[in-house]
């Protein structure tokens, strides 16, 4: 029998590949694209978009292995990703082996969403043409992005500074995120008051009423998930105070209201709601969710960690239905077979939402972000089939002379799914109270607060406002925050996003005067194009001719008459040592905060900036201070380095 050649784009994934497959297969791995546009140049004709690929000078290696490969062997078979991406560089690989005019007996595309030996074997079955719809919008999302970047670039050099770069979905992300901090600037706090009343039962009521009319009015506060609502007394201090002396010491409950509900599972991950899943328990990044995933994927463990649908295959299904009989009872499996549906336009593409690939392997062994990663993931996956949680929900009403007060509880009734997924429930518990029964009060208080700002956005946060916009697909949310970072633009403080000085001058530049390329709608609108390409519904050089019809008049336009953007720079305060003439101010460089004279670049003293971090060296006692990778990523070290070298990625 003669070799097979299967081409995935993994090294990793190959390994494991080549266990499953006999000696008559060799496996190989592109390491990513082979071809892309050039780095040097635009690389696309403006007129008929026309595409200059090139291949990439990193892979000679690679390229000559699967030139000597193709020679020998004439099946191939091209088993990249199953996404927009994988089809693209099954394409360009198909492309690069064509052009190499060897004989070759057949090609074929293979695709599994998970890689075990079935899901491998059952492709190479089932082998098909390559989608010319999916390597459409990846080459229309390549193109779109590429002469968005290449064209703002040099005018951001011209009008706010040299060596600047914009992205399409980039800058929208950079709006979100120095808009929001426009608001926190803007707000201004208010105190208001909540009287608590604490009972020796163990639970807590709030004052709703006095009088009969309600003493709270609707506020805005921002959540973590974009909510917006907070109670504010509209008692001031001094009448808080005189209502507390008014009070008796027995509490007459009321009125008493009890409601089971039920509760029930939620979908298995798609890939933003993964990221904003280890966001939020782990504090971990997009980028450092996706490097994890990509890992369980390679080792099989996981299916395709890219995609927005929630679909289940009827497989999975069965196989999570009979592990939770088996392991936890009947009466922990959900009556029915849950389905769930998917509210993405395009989830059709990616035709399931993450889960294990064997549902027995509860514990696998890795790292230990692999191991927590994974747990998480066949928490989510298999408590889908889990039975519903039912609870029992009660309010109370305790009266006291003119004043009513509130209490809120719930006791689980029948933890459900919960057994499986390991989620927590925190509401109070309240104890059995009986209609006109008098309870004492263990104490009343007066709780000072104060309206807050909305929260600066968080890796969950960011990437739940641009999966609600329509702004980004799976595979792009990690890379739009890494971009942002690593140019500067933003910087995490406390795990939030802050825009930098620079970040708000490329905003401000971009929105004054390319104010369509980083709206909202526009951009969601232009994923929706790329979404349609996709599907084979829109041409996608018939889209970037459209596109660039407008775009090329601003571009003239704001290169012509836009007014060049100044960045702030914080003034120190003190005299340059150098020229004795300017002020030390703080600038923002390819490699973090440093500080110059501000006659620069007539004077050109430097020295380095020393953000202090409120804490100090661990080692040597000096001062601790806050520096940066050259990729932007916040670190903790020593005043004193080079003498002391201690560095941390915490605060001690």
């Amino acid at each position: 029998m003669h070799k097979k050649l299967l081409i995935v784009e993994s090294p990793t994934k190959a390994r494991t590949i080549s266990k499953y497959l006999g000696s008559d297969f060799e496996v190989v791995a592109t390491v990513g694209h082979l071809r892309d546009l050039p780095m040097n140049k635009m690389g696309v004709d403006l007129k008929t978009f026309e595409v200059d690929y090139v291949v990439d000078g990193k892979k000679k290696k690679v390229v000559d292995e699967i030139k000597r490969k193709v020679k020998k062997i004439k099946d191939i078979y091209l088993a990249s990703d199953p996404d927009r991406e994988g089809e693209a560089i099954a394409w360009h690989t198909q492309q690069l082996i064509q052009n190499l005019k060897f004989k070759i007996q057949k090609q074929s595309r293979i695709t599994f969403h998970e890689i075990t030996k079935e899901a491998v074997l059952e492709a190479i079955e089932k082998p098909r043409e390559i989608d010319m719809n999916l390597v459409d919008a990846q080459q229309g999302r390549r193109v779109l992005d590429r002469v968005v970047g290449y064209s703002l670039s040099p005018i951001l050099w011209r009008k706010v500074r040299r060596g600047l770069s914009a992205g399409r979905v980039q800058s929208v992300a950079l709006r979100l995120i120095v808009e929001r901090e426009k608001e926190i600037e803007n707000f201004k706090k208010e105190k208001y008051f909540k009287v608590l009343a604490k009972f020796k039962k163990g639970f807590e009521a709030d004052l709703i009423k006095i009088d009969g009319k309600k003493i709270t009015i609707s506020e805005k506060l921002a959540l973590f998930d974009g909510d917006y609502k907070y109670s504010k007394t509209v008692l001031d201090e001094k009448a808080v105070d005189k209502f507390l002396k008014t009070l008796d010491s027995d509490f007459l409950v009321s009125r008493v209201e009890g409601k089971e509900s039920k509760r029930s599972p939620l979908p298995a991950f798609t890939t933003s709601k993964l990221q904003q899943a280890a966001s939020r328990r782990f504090g971990w990044s997009g980028k450092q969710t996706m490097s994890v995933a990509q890992k369980l994927y390679e080792r099989g463990l996981i299916s395709y960690h890219r995609t927005d649908s929630v679909y289940l295959s009827d497989k999975a299904i069965s196989q999570f239905r009979g592990f939770i009989e088996k392991e936890y009872g009947n009466q922990y499996l959900s009556e029915k077979i849950r389905v769930y549906k998917n509210n993405s336009k395009n989830a059709q593409e990616a035709h399931e939402a993450i889960r294990p690939t064997k549902v027995e392997q509860k514990i696998i062994e890795g790292d230990a972000r692999e191991i927590k990663l994974y747990e998480m993931i066949w928490k989510r996956a298999v408590a889908t089939q889990g039975s519903v949680a039912r609870f029992q929900n009660t309010k109370v009403e305790l009266s006291n002379k003119n004043s009513l007060f509130l209490a809120k509880g719930v006791k689980i009734l029948f933890d459900g799914f919960l057994k499986i997924s390991g989620d927590k429930h925190e509401d109070q518990i309240l104890p059995d109270l009986a209609e006109g029964q008098k309870i004492k009060a263990k104490k009343v208080e007066k709780i000072e607060s104060e309206t807050m700002p909305p929260p600066r956005y968080s890796d969950a946060s960011l990437v739940s406002s641009l999966e609600k916009q329509g702004i980004g697909r799976p595979s792009t949310y990690a890379p739009i925050i890494s971009t942002i970072m690593m140019r500067q633009y933003v910087e995490k403080e406390e795990g939030r996003f802050k825009p930098t000085v620079l970040g708000k001058a490329v905003n401000e530049y971009l929105v004054a005067n390319f104010e369509r390329i980083v709206s909202l709608p526009f951009t969601a609108e232009m994923e929706e194009d790329l979404d349609e390409i996709a599907l084979g519904k829109v041409n996608w050089k018939k889209m970037m001719k459209d596109f660039y019809k407008v775009f090329g008049e601003e571009l003239k336009k704001a290169g012509k008459d836009s007014e060049r953007v100044k960045i702030e720079v914080e003034k120190l305060g003190k005299k340059c040592p150098e020229c004795g003439e300017g002020e030390l101010v703080i600038r923002l460089g390819r490699f973090g905060k440093f500080i110059s004279c501000s006659r620069f670049p007539e004077c050109k003293y430097t020295e380095r900036f020393s953000e202090e971090a409120g804490f100090d060296c661990p080692e040597c006692g000096a001062p601790g201070v806050v520096r940066r990778t050259k990729t932007g990523r916040k670190f903790y070290g020593c005043s004193k380095y080079p003498t002391c070298k201690w560095a941390g990625w915490k605060k001690p």
